[in-house]
Parts: structure tokens; sequence; C-alpha cells
């Protein structure tokens, strides 16, 4: 029995990570509709960024994220406003190929700088630090500590998106772009605001990703297929819906990982394909984020 609730708290805590891979892109979404196939390039992006940051300064991972949220906030807000926003519009064909491209350069750029071995963020004693809940079920404090960042970080933008003027900025731009230009806001501002956030919250992904994994320039797209599946496991337009998503994802893959190691990935692709049939518009869908 021990064993079993085992599995099942280190897949909910595994899915506090998947579901930071799916806010930005439920943000981003929601806000502006755009699907960014960049999205798990650029969490691997965060991570060579954080990489770089304790290498050269000597700090630490976490510390590292001082350095790296700030920074990689400033790509989403040029990457949108140089970029993306030239691409939005009635047609969603433009922005998909544009991040495809973006996906494709940043992969290579990485492969050309940093090659192709595999990378690892040392985090010290918290990496094997446990705690005991009850007999016979432990729980590693990085796990929790990543867990409970991402609650912060969903619990974060819930607030920005519904209690503050940012947000109020977000949802009219979301609900009718047209009408808010009208109403004196700057689209192409807010759009990239948006992106700004939503990079931020990747850069906390990307280096949790690093210190709890090995990384190469190579595993972004799948880090964008859990994000994609937690998104529309909890249903496209809710935040903590995609936190719920995330952590259905995870159980699944501990579950399956649990009866067969190399059923780990195929379990979630299955909960996703099951959650899908029974509940096309996901767990907690809204009309919009």
């Amino acid at each position: 029995m021990t064993d079993w609730i085992n599995v099942i708290l280190q897949g909910v805590l595994v899915g506090g990570l998947y579901a930071m891979f799916a806010a930005g892109l439920s943000l981003i979404f929601g806000v502006m509709r755009l699907v960014n196939i960049a999205h798990g390039d650029l969490i691997v992006l965060a991570a060579y960024l954080a990489l770089v940051a304790t290498q050269t300064l000597g700090i630490g991972p976490l510390v590292s994220l001082l350095i790296v949220v700030p920074l990689m906030a400033a790509v989403g807000y040029a990457l949108q406003r140089l970029i993306l926003n030239r691409t939005l519009g009635e047609d969603l064909l433009p922005p998909l190929l544009v991040t495809f491209g973006l996906s494709v350069i940043i992969q290579n750029g990485l492969l050309a700088l940093f090659t192709a071995d595999d990378r690892k963020l040392q985090a010290g004693a918290i990496e094997v630090a446990t705690v005991r809940l009850f007999e016979g079920v432990y729980v590693g404090l990085l796990p929790l500590l990543q867990f409970a960042v991402a609650v912060a970080v969903i619990a974060a933008l819930q607030f920005v998106f519904y209690r503050t003027a940012l947000g109020r900025a977000f949802r009219a731009t979301a609900d009718s772009p047209e009408v808010a230009r009208l109403m004196g806001l700057d689209n192409r501002h807010v759009f990239a605001l948006a992106m700004a956030l939503s990079l931020a919250v990747v850069a906390i992904a990307g280096v949790f990703l690093a210190i709890r994994a090995d990384f190469d320039p190579s595993i972004g797209p799948a880090r964008l297929i859990f994000g994609f599946e937690a998104v529309i496991i909890g249903g496209l337009g809710s935040l903590w819906g995609t936190f719920a998503g995330g952590l259905v994802l995870g159980v699944a893959q501990a579950i399956g990982a649990h009866i067969n190691p190399g059923w780990q990935i195929l379990a979630g692709h299955i909960a996703f394909l099951v959650i899908l049939a029974v509940r096309p518009e996901g767990l907690f869908a809204k009309g919009r984020a």
C-alpha cells in the first residue's frame, strides 16, 4: 500500500513541474490565441541560461532564478514586440510557422554553443534531502519545493489575471482587440507583456527541469508535448485546470512507470487520449483564460 502511496505522491510532485511547463502556454493562448511551437525550446534555453549563470558567477541554481527570470521576460517582450505581433491575425498559420522556425533556430543555436552532451545543474544537499510524512512514505525536499513553487506561480497568474489592471488589459484585449484599442490600450504592448509573463514562468520551469534531470538541446519538443497535454486535459482557458492537468499527467506517468519502466511516457499519453475522448473540452474548461 505504501508503495502505491509513494508512486501517486511522486506523480503529483512531478505534475507540478508539468503544470509550470503548461502555464505559459495557457496564458498566451488565452490572451492572443497564439500557439507557441517554440515553448519547449524556450524552457531548454532557460535551463542553459541558468547553466551559464551558475558556471560564470559561481551561484546556486535557485539563486540563478534572480537572473534568468528577468532575462527570459525581456526576451519574451522583445520576441513578441518585434516579431510575433507582426504575425497575429485571423490566420493561425503565420505564428505557427514563425514559432516553428524559432524552435529550429534555438535548438541548432544551443547545439552549436553547448554541443549535444547532457548537462545537469547541481543544487547540493537539497537534491537528496527528504521529508518523512509517515511510516514508509517520504518525499524529496526539492520536489516538494518545486510543487510549492508551481502552486505559487499558478496562484500569482490567477491573481494577476483577475485582480489587477494588467489582468483587465489582458482580458479586454483577448475579448475584443478592436474595442480595447478604442479604449486606449496598445495591443502590441499588452501582448508583449503577456509573452514576457509567460517566459518568466518558462524560466522558473527551465531551472527546475535542469536541477531535476539531464537536459540537452533536443529535449524541447517533448516538454512542449507535456505542456500541451496538461493544458488540454485541464481545459483551455483555466489556469487551475492547467495545474490539474499537469497533476493528472504526472500521476499517470508515475503509475505507468511503476507497472513497467517502459510505460512511463505511454501511460501519460493514454491518459491524455482517454480524457480527450470522454471530455474533449477538458476537465475545467472555460470560455477564455
